[in-house]
């Protein structure tokens, strides 16, 4: 017959291996119990069936160690089991299934293999493969999805908080994939924990080029274009270096047609581009298949380049330029050579982009056609031009104010406004 005692510290301690596993209840908690090892080691227990009834299946749930816990406090979390159990939980079977649970790592992991690969562009992949990597691996990767909380996420989201743009881009990422686990079971309804945890405030960056800083783009793309070496920064050392003729063209390509550098530009192949109306055809883009206008400019510069013989393979090739089914790849280092030999540090390649929109709007462009030129899927992307337009509204006000005055002054120039009085 088993031993039963007052599970206290004293008696606990006093108890001795007998070479073999042996388990004492305790004389006022039913099922509270101590097991001692074959090699002395001491675990506190709750022993009870699940469901209820003798038919029901018993379970051990293992508390905790003795030196991890005091009899106090085992016996407290024995006493809160026991209330579930008579609930209809199962406290045991639950940390059971908690400890099965995947890891962040792991539910990461098959949220880009089976939703991420399956049902977003590439470019999409990659960036969110980088925060992935990069970012939410080291911070969370280790914990358990049921174990993660609001405070987990907050915490890493304000530990990003120098690069809140990243640091949004990261909780959307976790928001995501938390949410499928509660669809794939691996947490209760509700519970995602990222809900809670706000974002930062995020400003759209318009950066127009003036006239004067594209003619010192141009500039320097003509020198880099002769053969000029361009001086380049990195890791705090400054080295001369030359920019392909690839990477020249990309940059030309984008300032004239306002495209996106790497799923338009970089990813452009000749079989796509239709001469005699002027146009790209691209299969697929950020926001699906599109028509890439390509002006008289633009034109000049895909004929300047080398085109294979069966008009096949990438526009912007990368590597040593001789297999056309080698695009290039970085557009990063060249460009960040060419910004700075021409004054412009701040000027991302996203900018030139910015800077065709905001010529079309001084043109009298409306917002629709520039939306439709771009590629735009939301009217609220495009809408950031707005502001722009009140340049060629005035600039036409301005025109019709003076046509108008030149009619009041007469034909010889010489007719006055006469200030209207009322009479007295």
């Amino acid at each position: 017959m088993a031993d039963a005692i007052k599970i206290t510290k004293r008696a606990v301690d006093a108890l001795k291996a007998k070479g073999a596993r042996y388990t004492v209840w305790d004389t006022e908690l039913a099922g509270f119990g101590l097991r001692v090892g074959a090699s002395g080691s001491k675990s506190y227990v709750l022993k009870y069936r699940v469901g209820g009834g003798r038919a029901a299946r018993v379970r051990w749930g293992v508390i905790g160690q003795h030196g991890a816990l005091t009899p106090d406090q085992a016996r407290e979390i024995a006493q809160r089991w026991a209330s579930d159990v008579a609930a209809g939980g199962d406290p045991a079977g639950d940390r059971l299934e908690k400890r099965k649970s995947p890891t962040v790592a792991e539910l990461l992991a098959e949220y880009q293999a089976s939703h991420v690969e399956a049902k977003n562009k590439g470019s999409t992949a990659r960036n969110v493969a980088l925060l992935i990597n990069g970012l939410i691996l080291p911070a969370l990767g280790r914990l358990k999805v049921a174990d993660v909380t609001t405070a987990d996420v907050a915490r890493f989201h304000s530990a990003n908080a120098k690069t809140p743009y990243q640091a949004n881009r990261a909780r959307s990422v976790l928001a995501k994939a938390f949410g499928l686990a509660e669809t794939w079971g691996y947490r209760e309804r509700n519970s995602n924990p990222c809900a809670d945890v706000e974002k930062y405030p995020e400003k759209a960056r318009d950066r127009f080029l003036s006239p004067a800083e594209f003619a010192a783009l141009g500039d320097v793309l003509a020198r880099a274009e002769a053969g000029e070496r361009l001086p380049f920064e990195k890791a705090g050392k400054v080295r001369m270096v030359a920019i392909s003729q690839s990477a020249i063209a990309a940059v030309r390509l984008m300032i004239f047609t306002g495209a996106r550098a790497y799923s338009e530009i970089l990813s452009l192949r000749w079989e796509w581009i239709d001469w005699h109306a002027g146009r790209a055809n691209l299969p697929d883009s950020k926001t699906g298949k599109k028509p890439l206008m390509l002006p008289p400019a633009a034109l000049e510069v895909l004929r300047g380049l080398d085109m294979p013989q069966d008009g096949r393979g990438f526009v912007i090739r990368g590597g040593n330029y001789t297999d056309p089914e080698t695009p290039l790849v970085n557009l990063k280092d060249p460009w960040n050579a060419i910004r700075m030999a021409a004054g412009l540090p701040d000027v991302r390649p996203h900018d030139l982009r910015h800077s065709f929109a905001s010529v079309m709007v001084a043109g009298g462009a409306s917002l629709p056609l520039i939306g439709a030129l771009l590629g735009h899927s939301d009217v609220r992307t495009t809408a950031r031009y707005a502001h722009l337009a009140t340049d060629p509204l005035k600039a036409a006000a301005d025109h019709v104010g003076g046509v108008l005055a030149s009619h009041l002054k007469g034909p010889d120039g010489g007719a006055e406004i006469v200030p209207l009085h009322r009479k007295g």
